[in-house]
């Protein structure tokens, strides 16, 4: 079964402000999936239609159902971490863990005891007791404590140090993720992130901009670094982004073969980032008279 299929998705808002434009997306099991986009891009709208918190128009299906019309059979196969924190804060981690025991028919007791062992977390303590990054880590072995199909993390990380960061993302890979299960997750920090994801898919105002595997990212998208005397050359063959780095020009290549670009220069894959500047972010060198 398909994790997530949405056909034509749409989401507009009063004053006809549209979030979501007719997108298209398929999400197969036990991937691992980034959604990446600015701010007010659509994200947060996508990932609420998901997991059936707002209407929308066109076709979507998630673990075959209706997020809107069946969202109460859909949320015992999906786990769901914000951005910000949700547990009261008067309330002791042991209360936490008794009432997703009892809320909760897949929430495993035991694991959860086990994974925050594993923390500096107290079973007596307080949630208002808790740094921000222990709160992230109670969230994450809650929701690890699930026997859930899919996974939605939307800024699990922000405002956490980067020890901390590291550390959840090595647990979620580790220690959750067994290539059944499918994640999906939003950051702004996705230089984190790239080394764990399957798929992504840039999002911008509504729309998707790329969507596609890792494995065919790297073979599509070349990054060619030139002296100043190859820059004509290179341009030539029309890259899609250009900036400057340390007195040589980078150039990005949309299906341009390696073994054309290597005479000019070095050849390597570029980061997510990178890509996603050139797509979406800022302007190409060349449009600022640098590229020479």
């Amino acid at each position: 079964m398909t994790c997530i299929r949405a056909k034509g998705l749409r989401k507009t808002y009063r004053r006809g402000a549209v979030a979501l434009d007719g997108i298209d997306l398929t999400v197969e099991p036990g991937r691992i999936l980034g959604l990446i986009g600015p701010n007010g891009a659509g994200k947060s709208t996508a990932l609420n239609a998901i997991l059936g918190l707002t209407p929308f128009e066109g076709r979507l299906e998630v673990l075959g159902r209706n997020p809107w019309t069946a969202r109460e059979t859909l949320m015992t196969d999906v786990a769901f971490i914000a951005d910000v924190a949700v547990l009261p804060r008067w309330i002791r981690v042991h209360q936490v863990v008794d009432y997703m025991a009892g809320v909760h028919p897949r929430f495993d007791r035991e694991r959860a005891a086990a994974l925050l062992a594993r923390t500096p977390i107290k079973s007596g303590s307080r949630v208002r007791e808790l740094s921000k990054g222990m709160v992230t880590q109670l969230h994450l072995a809650l929701v690890m404590a699930i026997d859930a199909k899919l996974l939605v993390l939307d800024e699990p990380t922000l405002g956490l140090d980067i020890l901390f960061r590291k550390q959840f993302y090595d647990t979620l890979l580790n220690d959750y993720f067994d290539h059944q299960r499918t994640i999906i997750v939003t950051t702004h920090q996705v230089e984190e992130i790239e080394h764990i994801l399957t798929d992504v898919v840039f999002l911008n105002r509504g729309q998707i901009v790329l969507d596609t595997n890792m494995e065919a990212f790297a073979a599509r998208y070349v990054e060619l670094v030139v002296a100043p005397e190859q820059s004509g050359v290179a341009r030539g063959l029309n890259p899609i982004h250009v900036r400057q780095t340390f007195g040589r020009t980078v150039f990005l290549f949309d299906g341009v073969p390696r073994e054309r670009l290597s005479p000019l220069g070095e050849v390597r894959t570029p980061s997510l980032a990178d890509l996603f500047v050139a797509l979406i972010g800022g302007p190409s060198a060349d449009s600022h008279g640098l590229a020479a």
